[in-house]
């Protein structure tokens, strides 16, 4: 009865493990987000929202400044980014993806893990997007 417990107790370090320090696959990941409309999904959110000359620099730098977040592939120059952000005490990874295209910002915020996020990418996006509009005026 002990090796169980043992064995369970393994197992879910290794799941957590993986969690945390498993590797985030730029081919998975930064892929073209296609949003054609707002859209909020049990697993993330899609917001397409018109863009003014320099708003992806601007949401770049918003987007850098949050907690536990960083660039996973792309970059401002080329209209296109992929994101990481890491839940504090899980380390589950939510990644967004930021394209810039004829004046249109489409993001697209969705989880790795599990089937729903409880809103955290549609909060996290929509907050991005406020200071987004604070950051114009």
């Amino acid at each position: 009865m002990r090796k169980i417990f043992y064995l369970i107790v393994l197992l879910g370090i290794g799941g957590l493990a993986f969690i945390r320090l498993g590797p985030s696959d730029p081919a998975v990941w930064h892929v073209d987000p296609k949003v054609t409309a707002d859209q909020d999904l049990a697993s993330g959110v899609r917001r397409r929202v018109p863009a003014q000359s320099g708003d992806f620099v601007r949401l770049n730098g918003i987007i850098l400044a949050t907690p536990r977040t960083e660039l996973l592939a792309g970059n401002v120059e080329d209209g296109f980014a992929t994101f990481v952000t890491r839940s504090l005490w899980m380390g589950f990874p939510d990644y967004t993806t930021v394209r810039e295209s004829d004046g249109v910002l489409e993001i697209w915020g969705r989880q790795r893990f599990g089937t729903s996020d409880m809103g955290v990418n549609r909060a996290r996006v929509d907050g991005w997007l406020d200071a987004l509009k604070a950051a114009r005026d």
